[in-house]
């Protein structure tokens, strides 16, 4: 075989078992107040936080949480506080895996922790933009990136510019909640 025709068939081998791998990922559709997207999970990349994250989906745990915070051009966060800023119930916490190479780009799903790398429960924060000092560097544990919005990126975008207050002690609360409707596996 030619050496170019090697190079083009290998290539075209490895996009069509990237393509394979992707149509594998599982998605989940969130329902908000302010309209629908979906999120494909990185289960090959990540896998204790997408069991995780996925955990909390089949048990109905982010139906009636809110986007608890939301700052223009860095994030949007939920999955752990009610309409009225109450903490919900969660599992223990899981393992940082933000030494997979994942980085936080925008439209990327990661798990939010405290200053502790490994205190992540149900909470999650969409990037609105890439967040590189989130990213693991040398010295530094990172926040773990599992997932990607792939369909209505608009809406997150929407999101990202709703007006904001301080509410029960927290900063950047929306003053008109962003409410979860719904959050299933598609």
């Amino acid at each position: 075989m030619h050496p170019v025709l090697r190079i083009f068939v290998a290539a075209i081998a490895l996009i069509t078992s990237t393509l394979a791998q992707a149509a594998d990922r599982p998605q989940v559709v969130f329902e908000t107040t302010m309209g629908k997207f979906t999120i494909e999970l990185y289960d090959d990349k990540a896998p204790i936080t997408v069991a995780n994250f996925l955990r909390y989906v089949d048990e109905g745990f982010y139906e009636g949480t809110i986007f608890h915070r939301i700052i223009r051009r860095f994030v949007v966060q939920g999955g752990g506080f009610d309409r009225n800023m109450v903490k919900k119930e969660t599992h223990d916490p899981i393992i940082n895996e933000s030494q997979y190479g994942l980085y936080n780009d925008r439209f990327t799903l990661s798990m939010a922790r405290t200053e502790d790398p490994n205190s992540a429960t149900s909470q999650f924060f969409i990037n609105l933009r890439m967040n590189t000092k989130l990213d693991k560097r040398q010295g530094k544990d990172g926040y773990a990136v599992f997932g990607e919005v792939i369909i209505g990126q608009e809406v997150v975008h929407e999101m990202g510019f709703v007006n904001t207050r301080t509410f029960a002690g927290m900063d950047d609360v929306p003053v008109t909640p962003v409410t979860v409707l719904k959050a299933y596996r598609k």
